[in-house]
């Protein structure tokens, strides 16, 4: 089974088809796709992706378009799907900041072996390395097998909510989120997004691991886009 959550952007079906196949085919299971920039948009704004394969001709939104408000919050490896095959539009598609470029046709093996290797490199760069389900970043630790938070030594009471946001901060390190993702991550996307109860609840967290609140070391604020919880910090047990 390959780990990863890929996202397919593109408007024809015979290619989210054929690639969806060959990936499962590979041991790929979170596969998700889509037809029009609009909805993807909505999706990166709720979900979180590891990879994602976009198509520079949408119906509606180019990918030029696209990829640049995914980099607001995400440092995905992002792959250009393309019929322009110049080098012109290649050098284009890199400029933009795709990690990557694939021509059409293509042989889905050879975006299968790419995926994998820029998948590999960013879960291995993104992930910390957790011993016994505990994560340590010195002040604090979370034991994500009992739902145990210990700060300063000391065992902290949380509610259920304030627990699964520090515990999806602590699963993802240094990636930014907006309060947008964080609502559907946590509270689920079936409930109305509420904007401020995820900073009150941001609040709430940084009261219980911030020696002060109010200048936060680990739950940063990056400002225009969202929050990061750092792991520079962070002590492998």
């Amino acid at each position: 089974m390959q780990k990863g959550r890929i996202l397919i952007v593109d408007d024809e079906k015979s290619i989210l088809d054929m690639l969806k196949l060959v990936l499962k085919n590979e041991g790929f299971i979170s596969i998700e796709t889509c037809t029009h920039g609009k909805d993807t948009l909505k999706l990166i704004n709720s979900n979180t992706y590891d990879l994602i394969i976009l198509d520079i001709m949408l119906p509606d939104i180019s990918g030029y378009d696209i990829l640049p408000q995914i980099r607001k919050v995400s440092n995905v490896p992002i792959f250009f799907i393309s019929a322009r095959s110049s080098d012109l539009d290649k050098l284009k598609g890199f400029a933009y900041g795709c990690d990557d470029y694939i021509t059409k046709p293509f042989n889905p093996l050879e975006v299968v072996a790419r995926i994998k290797v820029q998948l590999g490199r960013y879960l291995s760069t993104n992930k910390i390395q957790v011993q016994e389900e505990l994560i340590d970043f010195g002040r604090f630790k979370v034991d994500l097998k009992s739902a145990e938070l210990t700060v300063a030594g000391e065992v902290v009471a949380c509610s259920g909510l304030i627990y699964s946001l520090l515990a999806f901060f602590c699963k993802n390190p240094n990636r930014v989120f907006t309060k947008e993702q964080l609502y559907y991550q946590v509270w689920g996307d079936d409930i109305q997004f509420d904007e401020n109860t995820v900073m009150v609840h941001i609040r709430k967290l940084r009261e219980k691991i911030e020696g002060n609140p109010s200048n936060p070391q680990y739950l940063k604020t990056v400002r225009g886009i969202g929050y990061k919880m750092v792991s520079e910090e962070v002590v492998r047990p």
